[in-house]
């Protein structure tokens, strides 16, 4: 089991241009996924931060996110923009949930870099995008050789909540039925 309180949850690179270029799940499969993902989050109260790509225009994140301010930063990793990675530790969780696209880019380098720096790290497969499943594959293998898990939405969710019959837990299984499209 995961003690939620342990958990913060990391969506990069969660934007309406760069989610359309999964070729490993359908924008609609990620923008589900996320938007599940974020409330389970809000109703376990699990910190979120949002880490973007600059982009012509502004962030354009995906509607499903929760409301956050993101931040945007100016290179492949999210490890790499100081602000960020100091939100990251004044909540003092040590299991990062990472999901976004592409998983070859920005989920596996901050991932790596999480692992490097002590965290425990959690990617969701149903709640990021490749750019073809043979790199992202790789990508998902270079995480789990460095220590980090590699999952879906429900299973982590259902690692942390495993009581159906609590009002939070009614929440979070009515939340898991809007996975399936």
């Amino acid at each position: 089991m995961i003690d939620p309180r342990t958990v913060q949850i990391v969506f990069a690179d969660l934007q309406d241009s760069i989610v359309a270029l999964s070729s490993t799940n359908s924008p609609d499969v990620i923008r589900r996924s996320a938007g599940v993902l974020g409330t389970v989050a809000q109703a376990l109260d699990i910190p979120f931060t949002v880490s973007v790509a600059p982009r012509p225009g502004g962030p354009g994140v995906i509607a499903e996110l929760p409301e956050a301010s993101p931040f945007v930063r100016g290179g492949p990793c999210c490890w790499d923009d100081q602000a960020w990675r100091e939100a990251i530790a004044t909540e003092g969780r040590k299991t990062l949930v990472v999901c976004g696209v592409t998983s070859e880019i920005v989920v596996l380098h901050t991932a790596l870099d999480a692992l490097a720096d002590g965290y425990d790290v959690i990617v969701l497969v149903d709640a990021s995008g490749g750019m073809s499943e043979r790199t992202e594959s790789a990508a998902f293998r270079q995480i789990e050789a460095a220590g980090g898990t590699v999952t879906s939405v429900a299973s982590f969710v259902t690692s942390m909540v495993r009581d159906f019959t609590t009002p939070v837990g009614r929440g979070v299984i009515t939340a898991l039925h809007g996975l399936s499209g």
